[in-house]
């Protein structure tokens, strides 16, 4: 290591890895939120100015995962060799240009074809730029940070779904308004970031990670720890050859599935309206309880994986069977129905948090973007067929019942294969 790498990291107490942290929440909380979060508000509008159903103007978000699934794998490679300014900052342009062109679309096809621009867009800020830029500038505290940054998912949700709302309700086109100024906010809020702050790693800087001069033995339990040195672990082409690999990718594919429960929390509310019209009347408050789960969740399960990746683990699945089971047994005590809608948020946090970090604690950092990559290629694949999946279930003779049961299978397995894979490194190291 150079001098220039090891002179002094902070200046009047300030790492520039806090300005990484800023930049992947501008990430999160504009282009993530904005073409995710708020999706749902323009789903009744603009299906009824053109006329169709809502599920022929929904078909666009299919598009927008299978573009995600579609272009991960390219994108880990481009973010793994190329300066993360330049791949980034073309990543911001699509999701901005895909919202814009939103605003104009005067057929479905259009919005079809503006959802694989958004897919494509923002696929590498939902799954890769915030792991692979915090992984790299942190050497502790890479959970927390991780977990912090993709809060602002949900926090961005909380912030322009109103905004959005009020544009839509501003005239009978007023949903053109409002993608028009999302795609605007997502290029002037992000841009700025992507151009300007982000570094691929701290040597670009001339400096070590934030907490790499902290004298803390690193292990597997630790992965904040373990950035110290960067460049450790195993090869795409060789981590893909592994049982551990596939137990990753099969996690990530079922914590999405299990995840997308959250979207009919609030019919299982309504469907008390005859029996308990008090629950039914706060089914939005029971999603916003849910939303506000995931946020703590995030933060949480990044604090606690900085400690113990195996005690992430069991937390986030202990929530969600504890949030599931007072959500079925007790519905009709709605502070019990909204602490339950709560603790389901925290599992569905670790969609987004506990899988990177799970990769990265099992196959190190030396080629974490492509890794990554192709595991989540797995969770975008299922998010293209959860929603319908859990629709049918829904309206089966097992309803919402079978509906947590299965979400109770879902989350036994999911803590089957995290702990399948973190065996096998235990043994890789013994």
């Amino acid at each position: 290591m150079t001098q220039t790498q090891t002179k002094t990291q902070k200046a009047g107490g300030f790492h520039y890895a806090y300005a990484i942290v800023a930049a992947c929440i501008a990430m999160t909380c504009l282009p993530c939120a904005l073409v995710l979060s708020c999706a749902g508000i323009f789903f009744t509008p603009v299906s009824t100015f053109f006329g169709v159903p809502k599920a022929t103007f929904t078909l666009y978000f299919s598009i927008v995962n299978l573009a995600m699934m579609v272009t991960l794998p390219v994108w880990g490679k481009i973010m793994s060799k190329t300066d993360l300014r330049a791949s980034l900052s073309v990543a911001a342009v699509l999701c901005g240009a895909g919202l814009v062109g939103m605003s104009a679309c005067q057929a479905m096809w259009q919005f079809y074809v503006c959802g694989a621009v958004l897919g494509a867009g923002v696929a590498p800020f939902i799954y890769l730029a915030i792991p692979t830029l915090i992984n790299a500038w942190c050497a502790k505290r890479v959970g927390f940070f991780v977990g912090l940054c993709m809060a602002f998912t949900g926090i961005g949700g909380v912030i322009f779904n109103p905004v959005g709302t009020a544009l839509i309700n501003s005239g009978a086109e007023g949903w053109r308004t409002a993608y028009l100024v999302f795609g605007v906010i997502v290029l002037v809020g992000t841009l700025p970031f992507t151009l300007l702050v982000v570094r691929n790693r701290p040597a670009d800087k001339g400096l070590l990670p934030y907490g790499a001069d902290e004298a803390d033995a690193p292990s597997a339990e630790k992965p904040g720890e373990a950035a110290a040195a960067p460049e450790a672990g195993m090869s795409a082409p060789d981590a893909m050859r592994t049982p551990a690999f596939f137990a990753l990718a099969a996690f990530c594919g079922v914590i999405t599935l299990n995840q997308t429960i959250y979207q009919f929390l609030p019919s299982y509310a309504q469907s008390f309206g005859d029996s308990l019209p008090a629950v039914a009347a706060a089914s939005g408050v029971v999603a916003s309880a849910a939303m506000a789960g995931q946020a703590v969740g995030k933060v949480l399960l990044g604090a606690i994986n900085d400690k113990s990746v195996h005690l992430g683990v069991f937390l986030g699945i202990g929530a969600g069977a504890v949030g599931v089971t007072v959500m079925w047994l007790v519905p009709g005590v709605l502070p019990l129905l909204l602490a339950g809608a709560f603790l389901f948020g925290v599992v569905y946090a670790m969609t987004t948090v506990q899988t990177p970090l799970l990769v990265r604690t099992v196959f190190g950092s030396a080629d974490y973007a492509n890794i990554y990559s192709r595991v989540s290629m797995v969770g975008s694949l299922m998010g293209t067929v959860a929603a319908v999946f859990w629709g049918f279930v829904c309206d089966s003779a097992g309803g919402y019942p079978l509906m947590f049961v299965l979400g109770y299978v879902c989350m036994a397995v999911c803590l089957a294969l995290a702990l399948f894979s973190l065996r096998w490194k235990a043994r890789q190291e013994a």
